[in-house]
C-alpha cells in the first residue's frame, strides 16, 4: 500500500506518516512549510517530503490520500483529486481505521498540556514495561519520535478540539473512542473555527459520549468549563485532580492531590484520597506541569500501572522538544524555546520560569502566529500574560489582521515592537547580559530565531 499526506509536517499528520511507514505502507507527504523537528525527524525515518502542495507531487501508484485540515476547497490539489475521483480520507480517520481500533486508547485533551501530559503518560507506560504505542504532537525526549506503534494493546493519543478535514467538521477527538480520557482544561480557542465557548464545550460533549462506561475520565477539578461539559451527560466513572496547594487550601477536594516542596514545581508530594503516594522530584517547572503529572499519573494507574512507578518514572522524564527546551546557553545568557501560543500558557510558563530563577531578568520574545492569536481575540489576556516578563520583544507577521502596537504601550517602555526579525534578534542581543533567561514563545518556525540569537550572541 502507499499513502500520500497533504500536510505532512504538521505534527499530527507527520505523527501519521510515522505510524504508517513502521506498518510498511509506503509514504510520500507535501507540505508548504518545512522546518525541524519535524523534518528532521521525518527524514530520519526515510520519509518522503515534498516542497508545495502540488498534483504533481502526489505520484500515480498512490493508494490513498490522507489530507491534513489545512487544505481547502479551492486549492488546485484538493480540485484536483476531487476531480479524479481519488480515494481520500482524513488524518484522524485513517488512524482509528488502520491503528487504533483494536487498541486500548488513553486520550489526552483540553486547551493546555496536551502534548506534555501525553508524553509523560507514554513515559510512565513505557518505564512500567507495557511498550505503549503513541502519537504525540511534539517529540518526547525520552522517544526520540513523535508517534510509534508499540508492542502493546495501549496507545497514547494527543486528542485535538480543532475540525478534522475540509470535507469534516468535527472535532478530531470524536474519531479516537478512547476507553480512558484525560480532560486538561478547557478555554477558548481556535477561533477561527468555533464561533464561542459553547461551541467548543459541544464537541467535547460529543466526546464523553463515546467513552465507556467500563472506561476512565480523568479531569482538573479546577476548571468550571469541564463541570459545564459534565453537566450536558456523563456516563463513565471520574476521577479529579487539583495541582493546589493542599497545604494551604482546602478548596479543591479532589481525589488526586499534592503539597508543594518547592515553589518552582521540580518536587512535590503527590496525594490520592488524602494518603500519602510518595515524592516527584523532576525537571519540569510550573503549576501547570504539576496538572500534567497528576493526570498521567491518573491515566495510568487505570491501565495497571502502580502509582509508585509512575512517581519514580517522572524523575527520568526528560521532557518535550520546543517545552522550555534549552536551546543553548552563551555567556551565561540562556535561550529557551516554548511553544505556548494562548495567553494562558504563556503566562503559566513564565510563571514556572519565574520561580525557577528568582529575580534573574527574562526577556520574553514572543511571535503571536496562532490562528486565534492572529485574528486578536486574546488582544486584552496577551498583555496580562506578559507581566512577569523583565522585557518583552513582539514580533509582528505581515498577515496580521490587528498590530500589536496597543499592547506595547500598555506594557511599558520595557516593551518593543519588531515586524523584522533580524532587527529583533539585534535589539535582545544588545540588552541581554550574563544571568538573563531569553524566552521565545510561538508555534511555529519564528525564523529559526533561535539559532540567530546564539550566534548573535556568541559574536
Amino acid at each position: 500500500m502507499k499513502i500520500h499526506i497533504l500536510g505532512i509536517c504538521g505534527t499530527f499528520m507527520g505523527g501519521i506518516a510515522l505510524l504508517a511507514k513502521e506498518s510498511g505502507i509506503e509514504v510520500t507527504g507535501s507540505d508548504k512549510n518545512i522546518y525541524p523537528p519535524m523534518s528532521t525527524l521525518l527524514a530520519s525515518q526515510g520519509v518522503d517530503v515534498r516542497q508545495d502542495f502540488l498534483s504533481e507531487n502526489i505520484d500515480n501508484d498512490t493508494d490513498n490520500i490522507v489530507v491534513g485540515n489545512f487544505m481547502r476547497r479551492g486549492m488546485p490539489v484538493v480540485e484536483a483529486l476531487l476531480n479524479d475521483g481519488a480515494d481520500y480520507t482524513s488524518g484522524p480517520q485513517w488512524l482509528y481505521e488502520h491503528i487504533l481500533k483494536d487498541r486500548w486508547v488513553i486520550a489526552v485533551a483540553g486547551t493546555h498540556g496536551k502534548t506534555t501530559t501525553s508524553s509523560i503518560l507514554a513515559w510512565i507506560l513505557e518505564y512500567a514495561g507495557m511498550s505503549p504505542g503513541f502519537l504525540i504532537g511534539g517529540v518526547p525526549e525520552n522517544f526520540g519520535v513523535s508517534a510509534r506503534l508499540g508492542g502493546s494493546p495501549f496507545f497514547v493519543v494527543e486528542a485535538d478540539e480543532y475540525d478534522t478535514a475540509f470535507f469534516d467538521k468535527r472535532s478530531k477527538f470524536v474519531h479516537y473512542h478512547p476507553s480512558t480520557l484525560v480532560l486538561n482544561n478547557l478555554e477558548y480557542d481556535h477561533a477561527d473555527i468555533f464561533p464561542d465557548l459553547e461551541a467548543i464545550k459541544t464537541q467535547f460533549h460529543h466526546l464523553m459520549r463515546i467513552v465507556p462506561n467500563k472506561g476512565l475520565v480523568v479531569l482538573n477539578k479546577e476548571e468550571s468549563n469541564l463541570d459545564d461539559v459534565l453537566d450536558k451527560g456523563c456516563w463513565t466513572p471520574t476521577e479529579t485532580f487539583s495541582s493546589e496547594d493542599k497545604a494551604t487550601t482546602e478548596h479543591h477536594q479532589a481525589k488526586w492531590q499534592v503539597e508543594y516542596l518547592k515553589a518552582d514545581g521540580r518536587h512535590f508530594r503527590v496525594l490520592m484520597d488524602g494518603e500519602e503516594q510518595g515524592v516527584v522530584t523532576w525537571d519540569l517547572l510550573g503549576k501547570h506541569n504539576i496538572s500534567n503529572a497528576l493526570a498521567a499519573i491518573a491515566a495510568a494507574r487505570h491501565v495497571g500501572v502502580p502509582v509508585n512507578h509512575a512517581i519514580d518514572a517522572l524523575a527520568e522524564f526528560k521532557g518535550i522538544k520546543r517545552r522550555m527546551q534549552l536551546r543553548g546557553e552563551v555567556n551565561q545568557i540562556r535561550v529557551y524555546d516554548d511553544f505556548a501560543h494562548h495567553p494562558t500558557a504563556i503566562k503559566t510558563t513564565l510563571a514556572g520560569l519565574r520561580a525557577n530563577v528568582g529575580d534573574q531578568k527574562i526577556i520574553a520574545i514572543l511571535e503571536p502566529r496562532s490562528n486565534t492569536m492572529r485574528m486578536g481575540i486574546h488582544h486584552d489576556s496577551l498583555i496580562d500574560s506578559l507581566a512577569v516578563a523583565d522585557q518583552v520583544f513582539l514580533y509582528q507577521p505581515n498577515d496580521m489582521d490587528w498590530g500589536m502596537d496597543n499592547v506595547v504601550n500598555q506594557l511599558g517602555a520595557n516593551a518593543q515592537l519588531y515586524r523584522n526579525i533580524d532587527q529583533l534578534v539585534t535589539a535582545v542581543v544588545t540588552v541581554a547580559t550574563a544571568g538573563d533567561q531569553l524566552l521565545v514563545m510561538s508555534n511555529g518556525g519564528f525564523g529559526d530565531i533561535h539559532n540567530k540569537l546564539l550566534e548573535s550572541l556568541k559574536q
